[in-house]
């Protein structure tokens, strides 16, 4: 035990619940520690090991402050962030603990400082193709999201496989490339974490619906928000990205995570060829509302007209708005996506678009009000096959049972939905004129238009619903840090007696106690006197502390109350 930590349980009982539970967590202690009074924060904080963790994480301002006050100079700035983080005293004084996890840590120096280059025209060029793309890449994942949420490792991160089926769906075959659009989704709040699986939020769902310009603007925001605070300038925006890889000298990760993030700011559009800044990064990089106009005339303007042929397809002459293309691709399978875009009506994915709610009047009613063509009469023909078709199979709740129930007009079919393998998981068993099973009825009939059977979702009144296949999550609100810690800090709050000095005293014996350590103890005699004793300490306990006498060689034990002071000194008592 040291004076230091006796220092330090003094400062941290003097601070606000508010601020104790901030230092905690970015000192990264666990809401569930077994602390009972400050001084055993106060002895956790100033452990090698947690010294450890927080180094790490200083920016090169407070790295550089604390070496110099570790060195006995004023650390500058930096002192009122150093005293939060319980490295430094209020007068910047370093306790040895600290000063021996700093020492022989090098600051390398700072590489550049002034505001990024700006990008020349063919940069700039290339940045914005760079960015268009990704936020049409960054669409088709969502929708994929929309449909199965990706599956994540132990470690959260996107496995292999399921990165394969993205590329199987059009998106680029670039493992990397998909994390960083991945994150940049979870920065923005259109992805999230959900258990084992990454999802997509309703802020995503809506996201899907916003012209693009609007969805770059939404990313930027969030990319920049999401930034470490090490990046972030005080205007709010972020500081020049050549000081990016050294932001964190004492971590040996982080250069590996500043790249990550350039690259990301690279698929935005924002920097080009390295560290360049593009026309329309600099409003977000000075903390400004990110404004599209400089960046509009660079990408393809949106369309809002098709060309419907003959042979099933639809052309788009350029990018289609977003949300016609959502409906569109809704109903038909895309085969091409560019500037120009096409797609493909077949029976399945009319099938589709009607299991999922749409009606044949609704399909029409939509593609006459976007083609320039018309409706051509093979796609008509085509549509009303499918709705006639549609709804043959009905999957619904049994009420008396809870059992999900299948039922058709068509026996046949029954019957073949009844042996087909690919729907044995589902453990259908035939009950009168309906299969009936255990499964939950969305599904089952989620299986059952996956093998294209013209399945329709009912309620317990036998009306069409309109089913969703992965609802969107909801963000739900993050636990503050005075929330997490605030049974930690009471408990700490309830152990603070008004005799500090005695509760200090008591902490120093029972560590020389358990050290077996050899302690000069001045004792306050009957007479007003006081004598000092040299004892080998054996036992602390009911306010006693017992030890050998050193000098007469006899056990002795004293009431606690009559210790007015003690100090360690060598065991020969010298």
């Amino acid at each position: 035990m040291s004076t230091h930590a006796r220092l330090l349980a003094e400062a941290l009982s003097a601070r606000t619940d508010a601020d104790l539970a901030t230092l905690f967590a970015r000192r990264e202690v666990r809401p569930d520690a077994t602390w009972n009074d400050f001084f055993d924060a106060a002895e956790a904080l100033l452990d090698a090991g947690s010294l450890a963790r927080i180094l790490p994480h200083l920016t090169r301002a407070e790295a550089t402050g604390l070496v110099r006050a570790a060195e006995g100079e004023d650390p500058g700035a930096v002192a009122a962030a150093l005293q939060a983080l319980a490295l430094i005293s209020a007068g910047s004084q370093v306790t040895p603990p600290v000063a021996a996890a700093v020492a022989g840590r090098e600051i390398p120096e700072a590489d550049g400082g002034d505001d990024p280059r700006p990008a020349d025209g063919t940069a700039a060029a290339r940045a914005a193709e760079r960015a268009f793309t990704a936020v049409a890449a960054l669409a088709d994942a969502l929708l994929l999201a929309q449909e199965t949420p990706f599956a994540l490792l132990a470690g959260g991160t996107v496995g292999l496989s399921e990165k394969r089926r993205l590329a199987e769906r059009g998106l680029p075959d670039d493992p990397l490339l998909l994390d960083d659009l991945l994150a940049l989704g979870t920065d923005a709040g259109l992805l999230r974490h959900e258990g084992r699986t990454l999802q997509l939020t309703d802020a995503g769902a809506a996201w899907l619906h916003l012209p693009g310009p609007e969805r770059w603007a939404r990313l930027v925001a969030g990319y920049r928000d999401a930034l470490p605070s090490a990046l972030r300038s005080a205007a709010g925006g972020w500081i020049p990205p050549a000081l990016w890889p050294g932001e964190h000298p004492w971590n040996a990760a982080w250069p590996a995570r500043a790249e990550s993030l350039t690259r990301q700011a690279g698929l935005l559009g924002l920097f080009a060829d390295g560290d360049a800044e593009t026309p329309w990064a600099t409003a977000a990089r000075r903390g400004e509302t990110p404004d599209a106009s400089a960046l509009t005339p660079h990408v393809p303007a949106e369309v809002d007209r098709i060309f419907l042929q003959n042979d099933l397809t639809a052309i788009a002459p350029g990018p289609l708005l977003p949300a016609l293309d959502l409906r569109l691709r809704g109903m038909a399978v895309r085969e091409s996506a560019s500037q120009a875009s096409s797609y493909r009506f077949t029976a399945d994915s009319l099938a589709g678009a009607l299991s999922a709610g749409e009606s044949e009047e609704d399909v029409l009613a939509f593609l006459e009000g976007i083609s320039l063509t018309g409706v051509p009469q093979p796609l008509r023909y085509l549509l009303a096959q499918s709705a006639g078709r549609h709804g043959q199979v009905r999957v619904g709740t049994d009420p008396g049972s809870g059992r999900t129930r299948i039922r058709s007009r068509d026996p046949h079919l029954l019957e073949a939905i009844g042996v087909d393998q690919a729907l044995r998981p589902l453990g259908l068993v035939r009950e009168g004129d309906a299969l009936t099973t255990r499964v939950n009825r969305d599904t089952v009939f989620w299986a059952l238009t996956d093998e294209h059977y013209p399945a329709a979702l009912v309620d317990a009144d036998g009306r069409v619903e309109r089913p969703t296949r992965a609802p969107a999550v909801t963000p739900v609100e993050v636990e503050s840090p005075q929330i997490r810690y605030a049974p930690l800090i009471a408990r700490l709050r309830e152990a603070r007696g008004v005799d500090v000095d005695t509760a200090w005293l008591e902490r120093e014996l029972e560590h020389a106690a358990r050290q077996r350590a050899v302690l000069a103890v001045e004792v306050a005699m009957p007479d007003g006197s006081a004598r000092e004793l040299v004892l080998e300490v054996t036992g602390f306990g009911g306010g006693r502390l017992r030890g050998r006498d050193l000098a007469g060689d006899v056990e002795r034990t004293l009431p606690i109350r009559s210790i007015l002071k003690t100090r360690a000194i060598e065991e020969s008592g010298s």
